[in-house]
Formats: C-alpha cells, structure tokens, sequence
C-alpha cells in the first residue's frame, strides 16, 4: 500500500508559532493567553493547587537599550503572543502544570529520582536497544502535545501554519525554530541567534536535552531512561559510526541500510532560507536523509584532544563582554568552539563546532544538525563538560551576565519553551534536574 507523502496541517490562519497543541486556538490568540485547562476542569490545575495563571509572563522588562522589535515573533519569548501563561507550583510543571519539574515522578510529583547519563559504550547490548528502539519510537510517534510552525514567508503571517510532527521531530524543530536568523527592522542578521553565540548557549542545550529526555520517558512510562554522551576527546575517529552504534556510511555520506537511523530524514532540511520556517515540515516526500561523512572535510578532520578539554576547563569566567563569537577568555565561547581554548584569544573553530563540523553532512548543516541523533549524544559530552565546570569553580547562577544581545539575557525565557526557563537558572548542578554523569576515561 502507498503511504502518501503529506500529513495532517493545522491551518490557523494567522497563528504564528510552535506552542503547545492547546495554545493554538484563535480564542487562546485573541485574548494573549495560554493558560489551558488541566483534568480537573481549571486553568494550569488551579483547583488543584498545582499552578495559576499569571500576568505579564517576562520576568523583567526590555533590557536597558535595547527597542522592541516587532518583527521577530521569538524576541523576549513569549511576549509577541502571550500576556499570561501557567506559572506552576512547587514541583509541578509543564505548558499546564500536568507534569513534575525535571528530576520528579509521581501523580503528586513528591517521588525525586536521579538518573546516571552514561557514556554510550558503557551501555550493556540491552540498554543500547532500548536507546534506539525508544528514539525509533519517538521519531515515529507524532506528538500528543506540540505542533511545529510552517512558512515560507516569514514576513507575512498569513502564511503561517502549524503541522503535526513526531515527537523526536519536534525536538529537532525546536533547535532549528531557535536558530534562524534574528529579523529586525524586516531585516535578518545571522551572526545572532537565540540558542548559540551567547551565554545561553550550555543552558539553552541543557533543556534541549531535558525536553526530549523527559518526552521519551513519558511516551514509554520509562522513569529510568536517561540520554547517553559520547566522550569524543582524543578519538582518531569516530569509534561509534559502526551498526552496532550509530551506524556506518558510505563515501557519499549515505548511511548504511542496516543501521538503525537509514531511513530517517530530516525535518526543515532542503530549504534553509532565511526567511522562512520549515516550509516543507508537512511534506515526507521533501525531506532529506540522514547523511554523515564523518573525517572527510579537509579543515575538520581531526577531533578535539583531552588537553582541549582541560584547557576549556581552566577559564573561569563563564562569558566576557561582548556576549558574542567574538568574547575572549572565557569558558563559554571556548566550549561553544569559537575560541582557541589554551591561549583564549585566537578565534578559531574547535571544541562544539568543530564536532559538528567533523561529522559532515546533516551534523554540519547546524540548523538541522538535531536531525542526527548524534547531536544528542554529542550535546551530551558537552553538558558534561559544563557540569565539570560548573563543579570546579562553584558556579552559581550569578555567574550569568546581564547584557543585552536578544535571548540571551539572564532573566529572558529560553525559546520557544512553556513554561518559562530562565537562562540563568541552568547553572546548577545536574542533579538538581534529575540526572548525574557516568565517570569514563578520568572525568
């Protein structure tokens, strides 16, 4: 039987935006609120005691100098759409406080559980099947609560339109949303995003992680799942693109039928224009395959070292002015991989960048690159790298700087996520989210 290309799109009119299924209705438009109702019939669990529906959903104002720009539906997240959204009590969360904040289980979110992300080859053969069936099923699986956003035309909101996607595609959606280039003034300036080129960039990762991790555990009732990392430091290859992992590629960059993502394609791949968003998100027929080619580029073609690693440790201060690929002697553009990490001042591309780079294809196209789930495992190790950090030099989140580049200040909400995250409030210990690190090769 012929499986037809085009899935189910939610035509909205001028809705404009990834939000949470319920949060799509012109009503929930109209008034500027977000609030949906939770199965004891109330607005965020309100009768419940599990949250409330709050006024003014940006903890602070505009950041001094900076004028609003209206263009940019991401820009202080998520004031162009929404005056009130579910602010959540105690250890509930979610878009409509239904779920328990990262790290707790339970119908009254009152059970904490601390789960170990381990290294990807510490993974028994049972555990490794379990990882690929899960993302098998969540690729597969369209989700129950979110839609993702589709246009051509980013300057003409008529055009735009929520489509269905599955739950791992979301995910990969959410990176993308977040790093197109930010519209001011009907122009574009793609030096700056809301998700890289700042000091959100670890935190920003961080819940990227969290999201997706927690999305699975809920779609397989699994409280143990937990994401693993793949520790790339000193690898003359990658020891991990065989079947038994994350599969082998020819030397066009196709991966090998028996691997477990051959047949995967990429959501928003093909048309990477700057002003638009995803438009062929509804469209299996337009999306591209995997592709992967690790080692290939001539100016990538090596991984970072362990005294890479150790050098990056070794800043203290998380992020210097200007907040920017450019900012010297600092951890946070040194792990993001713009910074030459032993000397600090020399630009040059290493570290997070370079990994994406290194691996070609789907991982070097950025955007997309959450496409692979060896984004995820790479993003892991990098999470890692920030929680040893954070514990060397007893960060707190006052580490995080004000400043005024778009989404990246402390108190702004990490887009396009419900309920609000500051960026600040990542810096802490992991296991205050719910999940600890494995040791592996000394660290």
């Amino acid at each position: 039987m012929l499986v037809p290309c085009a899935i189910l799109a939610l035509c909205l009119g001028v809705v404009h935006s990834q939000f949470p299924r319920s949060c799509t209705t012109q009503a929930a438009f109209n008034t500027k609120t977000c609030c949906p109702l939770w199965k004891d019939g109330s607005s965020c669990g309100s009768l419940s005691g599990r949250g409330q529906c709050r006024d003014l959903v940006v903890f602070t104002p505009l950041a001094a100098g900076r004028v609003p720009q209206h263009d940019d539906d991401r820009l202080d997240w998520p004031r162009h759409y929404y005056d009130n959204t579910c602010e959540c009590f105690g250890n509930y969360s979610g878009y409509n406080c239904g779920e328990c904040k990262f790290g707790y289980f339970g119908d009254k979110c009152d059970r904490q559980k601390i789960n170990v992300r381990k290294e990807i080859r510490q993974l028994s053969l049972p555990e490794r099947k379990r990882f690929f069936s899960y993302l098998a099923l969540a690729k597969t699986t369209k989700s129950r609560d979110f839609v993702v956003l589709s246009t051509g035309d980013r300057h003409h909101r008529d055009t735009y339109r929520f489509v269905d996607a599955s739950v791992y595609d979301v995910f990969a959606w959410i990176h993308y949303y977040s790093m197109k280039a930010i519209m001011e003034n009907s122009t574009f300036d793609d030096s700056k995003n809301y998700a890289h080129a700042g000091p959100a960039f670890p935190g920003w990762h961080r819940l990227g992680l969290l999201f997706l991790e927690r999305q699975i555990q809920l779609l397989t009732g699994d409280e143990d799942f937990a994401i693993p990392y793949y520790d790339w430091r000193g690898e003359k290859n990658c020891s991990i693109c065989t079947e038994d992992f994350l599969g082998d590629n020819d030397i066009q960059g196709i991966l090998d039928k028996f691997s477990h993502f051959a047949s995967w394609k990429s959501i928003c791949s093909g048309f990477n224009y700057v002003d638009a968003y995803c438009p062929a998100a509804d469209d299996h027929c337009q999306m591209e395959t995997l592709h992967r080619k690790p080692g290939t580029n001539p100016t990538a073609n090596w991984l970072p070292s362990f005294q890479d690693v150790e050098d990056t440790l070794k800043w203290k201060d998380f992020d210097n002015p200007p907040y920017n690929r450019t900012s010297q002697r600092n951890f946070r553009n040194a792990l993001e991989g713009f910074l030459r990490p032993s000397d600090g001042i020399t630009l040059e591309r290493n570290m997070h960048n370079l990994i994406h780079m290194y691996f070609g294809g789907t991982m070097s196209q950025v955007a997309i690159s959450s496409n692979d789930p060896i984004f995820t495992l790479h993003h892991g190790f990098v999470d890692k790298i920030f929680e040893v950090w954070m514990l060397r030099h007893n960060a707190t989140t006052d580490v995080y700087p004000a400043n005024n580049e778009p989404g990246q200040g402390p108190d702004e909400c990490a887009t396009p996520y419900f309920p609000c995250y500051r960026n600040k409030d990542f810096i802490s210990s992991s296991s205050t989210l719910g999940y600890t690190y494995s040791k592996y090769q000394g660290m």
